[in-house]
């Protein structure tokens, strides 16, 4: 007598961790690519090394203020508003915030909140845009 085997397929769950790593990857390399090479440029010409020092430190600032409010939000604690986030990642902070919102699957979903970290995100590319191709004349002050 035959015995068949059924495959059993393993209760349906929740898929973890980062879908499209290397697609992701190298969209968060090809959006870091101007910033790097424009603080880069402003720090051999002497003009200033501040920008190769903060958008690394505000990052890692800006991934852990979004993962203090992923956990908020899982204990259902006070939550981080959302105007800090953007604030942080205003200040150089937004390629911490978009690994953070993959790492994380945090503030992915929200439209309003998406719209807003991109328009960020698409300020500081015109900026150094500016900066390296058009001598920062588009975006002075003054």
């Amino acid at each position: 007598m035959a015995r068949t085997h059924t495959a059993q397929r393993p209760a349906a769950r929740k898929e973890e961790g980062v879908r499209n790593v290397r697609l992701k990857l190298l969209v968060l390399g090809l959006l870091c690519l101007l910033p790097l090479v424009g603080a880069a440029q402003m720090a051999w010409s002497g003009q200033s090394w501040l920008p190769l020092a903060v958008y690394p430190a505000v990052s890692l600032i800006t991934a852990l203020l979004y993962w203090q409010d992923k956990h908020q939000a899982r204990t259902q604690a006070w939550r981080t508003p959302e105007k800090v986030l953007h604030a942080s990642e205003l200040l150089g902070g937004w390629p911490g915030a978009l690994v953070a919102q993959q790492l994380f699957r945090h503030k992915t979903r929200k439209l309003s909140y998406q719209l807003m970290f991109w328009a960020i995100v698409l300020l500081h590319q015109l900026f150094w845009v500016d900066h390296l191709l058009l001598g920062g004349r588009f975006l002075a002050l003054g």
